[in-house]
C-alpha cells in the first residue's frame, strides 16, 4: 500500500507548521518554503513507510497521527522509536543515513509533510532556522539509537552471563547442600567416637599417635581424588587389614579415601592393644570424614564467593559512571571467569598470557569489560569444538595492546570490511543482533584506542589498542 497524497491549501499547511511542536519557532517564510515544496501524504494503519531494503529519499514532517520504528532483535522486532504529530523523521540534512535500520511502521492514521532530499541543498539556504532545528533533532535520534543498541546489546550479554553464570554457580552450590546435609550425621559419629576415645583407658603416647595419624590423612588437595577403580582397591586393601585385625569394617571407607597406606596402619597396630586399635581408627575414620565435609563446604563458598566477586567487577557494579584508572588484565580474568561455562560447554581451552605489572588504562572499566565480553564470545562461538582460544595483553610503549585469538574457519574476505558496521551478523536468526562489534569499535574509540581484525582460515585475530594512563595518582591515592 502507498501513501495518498491530499491536498491542504497554502494557508491552512502553513498555519498547521506554525504550530508544529519541532519546527514551529521558525520563521513564517520558512513554513511557507516547506508549504510550497512538499507534499502532503496520509498513510493508513500498518502501512511500511519505508522497507529496509530500500533507501531513505525524503524526510517527514509528521502533522498528526503515529509512527513507530521496529527494529529486529535477536528472533523478534522490537520497537525502539516513535513519532507522533509534532515529530520529525526520514532522512533529515547533513544525514549520512543510506537504509532505514528497521521498518517505519504506520501505528494510527496520519498525515506528514514529505520533503525529497533533492530539495535539502535549497532548504539549507533558505530555511537556516529550520535546518538548525533538525540538525539538533538528528543528533538527538542518533544519541537515542546508539543508547538503545547498547542497552539491548547489554541486556543480551547480561542475559547470556546469568545462563552461564547460574550452571558456574550450580556445582558449588550443590556441593555446600550436600555437605552440610551430611554433616550433622558426621558430628555425631565424630562425638562418639571422642566419648569412646575419652572412655577407652589408652596412655598419653597411644593418644598422641592417634591424634597424629587423624590430623595428618587427609589427602592433599593437589593431587586430587582417587578414580573410582582405585577407591574400590584401597576400600578392598583397607577392609581386608580391619578384618585381620578384627577392628571394625564400618570404617573401611573413610579411611580409604583418607589416602592412608597400610603401612601406617601397620604402625598404629603395632603401638596400640586391639581395643585402643578400634577406637583409634573409630576416632581417624570420624575425624576425616567431618573435615572433609567442611572442607568441601568451604572450598565451595570460596568458589561462590570468587564467581560473585568476579561478576561485580565484571560490570562494575559498586563504581562511578566515571572514567577512572583501570586494569585490562583484571578485567580480562574476570571476563574469563564469567564465561567459563560456554568454554566448558564447547570443550574449548582459553589460554591466558598476560604479564604482571601491565600498566592501567583511563576507562570506563564496565564498558572495557564489555569489549573483552564480545570478542571472548565471538571467539568461542568461532572455536570448533575442542579448539583454543588465546588472549595476549603486552605493553608496548604508550599502549596496551590486547589480541584475542580463535582457531576457527575465519572470516571471510569479502565481509572483513562489514563486520563492524551495525547490524551486520554472520550468527543463524536468534543467535546474534549485529550489534557486538559495532559497540565495541564505539566503546574502543570513546577510550581513543582503535580496534583491528586479521583474519585467515584456522586463525582470527582482534587487537585492540588502549593508551596507558598517564595521569599520576595524587598523594591521598598512594595513602
Amino acid at each position: 500500500m502507498s501513501p495518498t497524497k491530499i491536498t491542504v491549501s497554502r494557508s491552512e499547511l502553513i498555519e498547521i507548521l506554525a504550530a508544529h511542536k519541532t519546527i514551529g519557532s521558525a520563521p513564517s517564510e520558512e513554513h511557507a518554503w516547506l508549504a510550497e515544496h512538499g507534499e502532503v501524504r496520509s498513510y493508513e494503519p500498518g502501512e511500511i513507510v519505508v522497507l529496509p531494503t530500500a533507501p531513505v529519499v525524503e524526510m517527514i514532517i509528521v502533522l498528526d497521527g503515529h509512527i513507530a520504528i521496529y527494529i529486529p532483535r535477536g528472533s523478534a522486532k522490537r520497537k525502539v522509536m516513535e513519532w507522533r504529530g509534532g515529530d520529525v523523521t526520514g532522512l533529515l540534512p547533513y544525514s549520512r543515513m543510506t537504509h532505514p535500520p528497521g521498518e517505519s511502521v504506520i501505528e494510527e492514521m496520519s498525515r506528514g509533510l514529505a520533503v525529497h532530499r533533492d530539495k535539502f541543498t535549497e532548504m539549507v539556504n533558505k530555511c537556516p532556522t529550520v535546518t538548525g532545528i533538525l540538525v539538533h533533532v538528528m543528533i538527538d535520534r542518533a544519541r537515542q539509537f546508539t543508547s538503545t543498541d547498547w542497552q539491548d546489546e547489554k541486556m543480551m550479554s547480561l542475559g547470556r552471563l546469568a545462563a552461564g553464570l547460574a550452571h558456574e554457580l550450580n556445582n558449588p552450590a550443590s556441593a555446600v547442600a550436600r555437605a552440610s546435609k551430611l554433616l550433622p550425621a558426621a558430628l555425631v559419629q565424630a562425638e562418639a567416637a571422642a566419648h569412646a576415645l575419652g572412655a577407652a583407658r589408652i596412655s598419653d603416647e597411644e593418644r598422641l599417635k592417634i591424634e597424629a595419624l587423624r590430623d595428618g590423612s587427609l589427602v592433599p588437595a593437589t593431587t586430587g581424588v582417587f578414580s573410582a577403580i582405585e577407591q574400590a582397591d584401597r576400600e578392598d586393601e583397607v577392609t581386608t587389614w580391619l578384618e585381620e585385625h578384627g577392628a571394625d569394617v564400618g570404617s573401611a571407607q573413610a579411611l580409604a579415601e583418607t589416602g592412608i597406606m597400610v603401612d601406617s596402619l601397620d604402625e598404629l597396630a603395632d603401638a596400640l592393644t586391639p581395643a585402643a586399635l578400634d577406637v583409634g581408627l573409630r576416632s581417624v575414620a570420624a575425624g576425616y570424614s567431618t573435615r572433609t565435609l567442611a572442607s568441601d563446604i568451604q572450598r565451595a563458598a570460596t568458589r561462590i564467593y570468587d564467581l560473585v566477586s568476579a561478576v561485580k567487577r565484571f560490570t562494575y557494579m559498586d563504581r562511578a559512571t566515571v572514567t577512572e584508572p583501570s586494569s585490562v588484565a583484571q578485567g580480562i580474568v574476570d571476563t574469563v571467569a564469567v564465561l567459563a561455562s560456554k568454554a566448558k560447554a564447547k570443550s574449548v581451552m582459553v589460554r591466558l598470557e598476560i604479564p604482571d605489572g601491565l600498566p592501567l588504562v583511563r576507562a570506563f572499566g564496565g564498558e572495557l569489560n564489555q569489549v573483552w565480553s564480545n570478542l571472548l564470545e565471538n571467539a568461542l562461538d568461532a572455536a570448533p569444538p575442542s579448539g583454543q582460544v588465546l588472549v595476549k595483553a603486552a605493553h608496548h610503549g604508550d599502549d596496551i595492546i590486547v589480541r584475542v585469538i580463535d582457531d576457527g574457519p575465519g572470516i571471510p574476505p569479502d565481509i572483513q570490511g562489514r563486520i563492524f558496521d551495525p547490524f551486520f551478523t554472520t550468527k543463524p536468526m536468534g543467535q546474534g543482533t549485529g550489534l557486538g562489534l559495532d559497540i565495541s569499535r564505539r566503546i574502543v574509540l570513546r577510550h581513543d584506542g582503535q580496534i583491528e581484525v586479521d583474519s585467515q582460515p584456522g586463525r582470527t585475530e582482534f587487537k585492540v589498542r588502549l593508551p596507558v594512563d598517564k595521569v599520576k595518582p595524587s598523594s591521598k591515592e598512594h595513602a
